[in-house]
């Protein structure tokens, strides 16, 4: 009884609603019949839990909600089964997932599940009632689609939306399949294949060419990849929705090829200045002025094919100006374009709902000031309109936007730009600010929300932010991730918990204002002489944690969970390390001390940048081969496969033609590391010791040029990386344990 009223004490209810919500947004509700929401969960449990999936009995009533927030109810039966009842089949999913956290100390992760389900199942007393207080839990960032889901499969994307059910995700995007739709349009208006080959950009590239930041490069899409992805996309709504979710799907944010200038040669086109550091041979978007006429026709073709092919939730996701600067600051042009991108939407739906990333009033608050983003807002009527205040976790604009002048918002954590490898969170800053949403004066706050550029890393801060939405008040971090560590490995083992606080408290709480978690290691850096090294955190704790997880490390290295936290913590403790070396290789050359540059040089690119890619080879969770394989796997020949190898290897190292954004998607993976980053970093101590050989000073631009050579060099060097590990992990995890971790500890003295 205790177990369960604890629960009960942890997970609680909320009445209160949003006017705005009850008025414009009842209607975002599941489209699909209870029943069959129903069938999709029993479905999902047989995929994760095989036959003992029959002991949970499920159904699917949206009365039990009288507010269109999710609720499940779950007890204890006859022949040792669970009966759970939900208002949509995402409530019953994640109200199951709870239970098998909470009862039956189960884990389910991107990076492996532990679901040793006990046998038989154990008894609730009374009804457990789960409820969430947000009414909608949003999921995705545009960026997303690129930086980790552009090679999905159709298994992979079934994994991930029952990933998402499992932790109450019930508003996804589902971009995939648009620029199918998007060449027909442009088609039937009379655009060529060449004009249209050169706006759309490679595959994993195809969140800025949305954007309208970016065009051409890595392209052109083949015809074959718009026939796979229109293929993927039926099949990834047609699972959201059995599942009870409502996906949000693409509209007509004005972004149009330079052929419509050739086509309609007095439209009121603008071209906007270039985005980043590309120039306009790839940047430099032609915009088409809200109030001309073809804004409505071009935006009315589009989504009337959009609702056509895909069916519609009404909800539709647009982002107008993302990092680039309008062609004026008005508020009534600002308002204006606002007006006309969602007249483009009523035109097909009057029930349209506009979905937008708040993202552009972080990003350039000189440009957006109190005027022009109430503008902005208020182009579209109240309540019509959801922002995503996408980087609420360390910059909410919430708070200085009056809670977006009345637009519903949710509140994002974004937490990783560029998918990037390396330990990081707030967590602190996320236990709490849902809750600050909730009490700020007038909030419109509809919904929590996870809205990282890339996945498949940090697993634990994602559970902690789904587990948020249903709750009603902050968990005790060091009491949620000591039961995170039992059940993420099934282990009672009390040095595993201690391990995981010591993290909680250290790598996963950044409480630097603004701090944004691209990782800033020099490992992962073109090498110079000026590469940042501060941290957030005492390595003592990071260090200390590695100790405790090596020590268990021999009887649970067998279990993925483990193995891939044990791999994930050691390459953070090398990555540490990294910097450590880098600094004594830079007073080295300083102080023009050869000998001391040697040996800290030596032991950094032969010996522990080896052993990490080594160690990283050991899991597949860290492969490059496997990131590249499944983009070869989506090329009908070899030209497209070389093509789809060009775009995965471009994306995580140079990212654009000359290094325009270089090493902003970095990743840490086998393969990755022995013939990238230790290259560069060989080529940058051996010109080192040269220029004190003869004397010379060290030059910045004349060693960017000859890593360049380096750079494009495993650009295309069409070697085939394994995607399966290798190497005994703990034997490796072993050696370097035994090897640097003494010299760990010598350089905190």
């Amino acid at each position: 009884m205790s177990r369960c009223l604890l629960t009960l004490a942890l997970l609680g209810t909320f009445s209160a609603l949003c006017p705005a919500e009850r008025d414009t947004l009842s209607h975002l509700r599941p489209r699909t019949a209870d029943q069959a929401q129903a069938r999709a969960v029993v479905e999902l449990l047989k995929r994760l839990l095989g036959n003992r999936a029959r002991e949970f009995v499920v159904s699917v009533n949206r009365t039990l909600s009288n507010d269109s927030r999710d609720v499940c109810e779950l007890r204890s039966a006859k022949n040792d089964k669970i009966v759970a009842a939900g208002s949509t089949g995402v409530a019953v999913a994640s109200g199951i997932y709870n239970y098998l956290k909470y009862f039956c100390n189960c884990h389910v992760s991107w990076s492996g599940s532990q679901l040793s389900v006990p046998r038989p199942l154990p008894t609730l007393t009374g009804v457990l009632r789960i409820s969430t207080q947000h009414r909608f839990r949003y999921y995705q960032n545009v960026c997303t689609q690129s930086y980790s889901t552009v090679w999905w499969d159709w298994p992979r994307w079934q994994r991930e939306i029952d990933w998402m059910a499992l932790n109450g995700v019930n508003l996804p995007l589902a971009f995939n399949g648009q620029e199918a739709l998007w060449q027909e349009v442009y088609f039937s208006l009379g655009l060529n294949q060449t004009e249209v080959d050169e706006f759309f950009t490679g595959p994993a590239f195809l969140a800025w060419n949305r954007m309208g930041n970016l065009f051409q490069w890595g392209g052109p899409l083949p015809q074959s990849w718009h026939v796979k992805q229109l293929h993927l996309q039926f099949k990834i709504l047609d699972q959201m929705r059995a599942l009870g979710m409502i996906p949000v799907l693409p509209a007509f944010s004005g972004i149009v090829p330079q052929g419509i200038t050739r086509l309609f040669p007095k439209a009121n086109v603008t071209r906007l200045r270039p985005w980043s550091k590309f120039n306009c041979t790839y940047s430099c978007a032609y915009v088409l002025d809200p109030q001309d006429p073809l804004f409505q026709r071009i935006g009315g073709l589009f989504l009337s094919q959009l609702v056509e092919q895909f069916g519609t939730d009404h909800i539709y996701g647009a982002d107008t100006f993302n990092e680039m600067t309008p062609a004026s600051s008005d508020p009534a042009y600002l308002s204006a374009v606002s007006r006309s991108i969602f007249a483009t939407m009523t035109s097909v739906d009057m029930q349209a709902v506009w979905l937008m990333q708040g993202w552009l009033f972080i990003s350039d608050p000189d440009f957006w000031k109190p005027a022009q983003v109430k503008a902005l807002l208020h182009g579209v009527p109240l309540g019509r309109m959801i922002v995503l205040d996408l980087f609420a976790e360390t910059a909410p604009a919430f708070a200085f936007t009056q809670s977006f002048y009345g637009q519903p918002f949710i509140w994002c954590m974004l937490h990783n730009f560029g998918g990037n490898s390396g330990m990081f969170g707030t967590v602190e800053q996320i236990n709490l600010g849902p809750f600050e949403a909730l009490r700020f004066p007038n909030s419109s706050l509809v919904g929590l929300g996870m809205s990282p550029e890339g996945i498949e890393q940090n697993p634990v801060v994602y559970e902690l932010m789904s587990e948020l939405a249903w709750r009603k008040e902050p968990v005790n971090l060091a009491k949620w991730v000591s039961l995170y560590a039992v059940r993420r490995y099934g282990s009672t083992d009390e040095s595993l918990g201690a391990a995981w606080r010591l993290l909680f408290r250290s790598v996963y709480n950044c409480t630097l204002p603004g701090y944004k978690n691209h990782n800033r290691s020099p490992l992962v850096h073109r090498p110079s002489m000026r590469l940042v090294t501060d941290l957030w955190y005492d390595r003592r704790d990071l260090y200390e944690a590695w100790r405790l997880l090596f020590e268990a490390a021999q009887s649970l290295v067998a279990i993925d969970t483990f193995r891939y936290d044990l791999v994930d913590v050691t390459r953070q403790a090398l990555q540490l390390l990294t910097t450590e070396y880098y600094l004594e290789i830079r007073s080295a050359f300083r102080d023009q001390k050869l000998p001391d540059l040697l040996t800290a040089g030596g032991v950094l690119v032969y010996d522990l940048l080896p052993e990490l890619d080594r160690l990283l080879s050991s899991d597949a969770n860290f492969l490059l081969g496997v990131w590249l394989e499944k983009a070869h796997a989506m090329g009908l020949d070899e030209k497209e496969a070389q093509l789809y190898d060009l775009n995965a290897r471009n994306q995580v190292t140079l990212w654009g033609p000359q290094g325009n954004i270089m090493d902003y998607a970095s990743k840490e993976w086998g393969g990755l590391v022995e013939d990238y980053y230790s290259q560069r970093w060989s080529l940058f101590i051996n010109t080192l010791v040269e220029c004190l050989d003869r004397g010379r000073p060290f030059k910045q631009d004349a060693f960017n040029q000859d890593v360049f050579q380096v750079e494009k060099g495993f650009m295309y060097n069409e070697r085939k990386y394994p995607s399966k590990p290798y190497g005994d992990t703990y034997e490796i995890a072993r050696r370097i344990f035994l090897k640097y971790y003494p010299q760990a500890l010598k350089r905190l003295k």
